[in-house]
Protein backbone atom coordinates (compact mmCIF):
# COMPACT_ATOMS: atom_id res chain seq x y z
CA UNK A 1 0.00 0.00 0.00
CA UNK A 2 1.33 3.67 -1.10
CA UNK A 3 -0.27 6.71 0.10
CA UNK A 4 0.33 10.19 -1.39
CA UNK A 5 -0.26 13.39 -0.37
CA UNK A 6 0.66 16.44 -2.92
CA UNK A 7 1.62 20.17 -1.93
CA UNK A 8 2.82 23.28 -3.25
CA UNK A 9 0.01 24.44 -5.08
CA UNK A 10 -1.24 28.20 -5.43
CA UNK A 11 -1.65 30.89 -6.87
CA UNK A 12 1.17 32.34 -9.23
CA UNK A 13 0.79 34.91 -12.21
CA UNK A 14 1.93 34.01 -15.61
CA UNK A 15 5.86 33.54 -15.61
CA UNK A 16 5.87 32.50 -12.72
CA UNK A 17 7.00 29.31 -11.02
CA UNK A 18 6.18 26.74 -8.56
CA UNK A 19 7.49 23.25 -7.07
CA UNK A 20 4.64 20.93 -6.17
CA UNK A 21 5.81 18.02 -3.48
CA UNK A 22 4.37 14.95 -3.30
CA UNK A 23 5.17 12.83 -0.40
CA UNK A 24 4.85 9.10 -0.51
CA UNK A 25 4.06 6.14 2.28
CA UNK A 26 4.77 2.67 2.26
CA UNK A 27 7.81 0.10 2.36
CA UNK A 28 8.66 -0.87 -1.21
CA UNK A 29 7.73 2.84 -2.55
CA UNK A 30 11.71 3.18 -3.92
CA UNK A 31 10.73 0.73 -5.94
CA UNK A 32 7.60 2.26 -8.06
CA UNK A 33 7.12 4.52 -10.69
CA UNK A 34 6.12 8.38 -9.78
CA UNK A 35 3.79 10.25 -12.33
CA UNK A 36 2.44 13.84 -12.33
CA UNK A 37 -1.39 14.11 -14.13
CA UNK A 38 -3.60 16.87 -13.48
CA UNK A 39 -7.53 17.56 -15.07
CA UNK A 40 -9.49 20.75 -15.10
CA UNK A 41 -13.47 20.61 -15.04
CA UNK A 42 -15.28 18.88 -17.66
CA UNK A 43 -11.79 17.11 -18.84
CA UNK A 44 -9.62 14.13 -18.74
CA UNK A 45 -7.20 13.64 -16.35
CA UNK A 46 -4.00 14.20 -18.31
CA UNK A 47 -0.70 13.11 -18.42
CA UNK A 48 2.04 15.60 -17.52
CA UNK A 49 5.02 14.14 -16.25
CA UNK A 50 6.67 10.79 -15.02
CA UNK A 51 10.03 9.23 -13.76
CA UNK A 52 11.30 5.68 -13.04
CA UNK A 53 11.92 4.12 -9.70
CA UNK A 54 15.60 5.14 -10.01
CA UNK A 55 15.11 8.71 -11.65
CA UNK A 56 17.24 7.64 -14.21
CA UNK A 57 14.27 7.90 -16.36
CA UNK A 58 12.04 10.64 -17.18
CA UNK A 59 9.13 11.72 -20.03
CA UNK A 60 7.54 14.53 -20.68
CA UNK A 61 4.19 15.63 -21.98
CA UNK A 62 4.88 17.58 -25.12
CA UNK A 63 2.94 20.56 -23.62
CA UNK A 64 5.53 21.45 -20.76
CA UNK A 65 8.30 19.66 -22.37
CA UNK A 66 11.41 22.34 -21.62
CA UNK A 67 8.81 23.85 -18.39
CA UNK A 68 8.56 21.41 -15.84
CA UNK A 69 10.86 19.08 -14.57
CA UNK A 70 9.98 16.16 -12.26
CA UNK A 71 12.55 14.31 -10.00
CA UNK A 72 12.81 12.02 -6.90
CA UNK A 73 14.35 11.91 -3.76
CA UNK A 74 13.88 8.45 -2.85
CA UNK A 75 16.06 8.77 0.54
CA UNK A 76 13.08 11.18 1.90
CA UNK A 77 10.05 9.65 0.26
CA UNK A 78 9.92 12.65 -1.66
CA UNK A 79 8.95 13.41 -5.72
CA UNK A 80 8.70 16.76 -7.25
CA UNK A 81 7.73 18.78 -10.23
CA UNK A 82 9.33 22.06 -11.22
CA UNK A 83 7.45 24.20 -12.74
CA UNK A 84 8.51 27.59 -14.81
CA UNK A 85 7.19 29.76 -17.05
CA UNK A 86 4.00 28.51 -16.26
CA UNK A 87 0.95 29.61 -18.64
CA UNK A 88 -2.65 30.34 -17.98
CA UNK A 89 -2.91 26.77 -19.44
CA UNK A 90 -1.50 25.20 -16.99
CA UNK A 91 -4.09 25.78 -14.42
CA UNK A 92 -5.54 22.59 -13.19
CA UNK A 93 -5.40 20.10 -10.23
CA UNK A 94 -2.11 18.35 -10.20
CA UNK A 95 -1.89 14.90 -9.18
CA UNK A 96 0.56 12.39 -8.08
CA UNK A 97 0.63 8.66 -8.85
CA UNK A 98 2.06 5.92 -7.90
CA UNK A 99 2.76 2.85 -10.59
CA UNK A 100 4.31 -0.54 -8.95
CA UNK A 101 6.06 -1.48 -11.70
CA UNK A 102 9.08 0.42 -11.52
CA UNK A 103 9.72 2.06 -14.96
CA UNK A 104 7.56 5.17 -15.97
CA UNK A 105 4.16 5.14 -17.82
CA UNK A 106 2.74 7.72 -19.27
CA UNK A 107 -1.24 6.44 -19.15
CA UNK A 108 -3.47 6.70 -16.00
CA UNK A 109 -4.55 3.03 -16.10
CA UNK A 110 -0.95 1.69 -15.12
CA UNK A 111 -0.99 3.95 -11.93
CA UNK A 112 -2.44 2.14 -8.93
CA UNK A 113 -2.08 4.88 -6.16
CA UNK A 114 -3.41 8.74 -6.34
CA UNK A 115 -2.91 11.29 -4.32
CA UNK A 116 -5.86 13.82 -2.97
CA UNK A 117 -4.70 16.82 -5.61
CA UNK A 118 -3.40 20.21 -4.98
CA UNK A 119 -4.49 23.16 -7.06
CA UNK A 120 -2.45 25.61 -9.53
CA UNK A 121 -4.02 28.51 -10.64
CA UNK A 122 -2.18 30.78 -13.11
CA UNK A 123 -3.41 34.51 -13.29
CA UNK A 124 -2.76 36.16 -16.80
Amino acid sequence: QVQLVESGGGLVQAGGSLKLSCAASGRTWGRYGMGWFRQTPGKEREFVATINWSGGSTYYADSVKGRFTISRDNAKNMVYLQMISLKPEDTAVYYCAAASGGTYYLTRTAYDYWGQGTQVTVSS
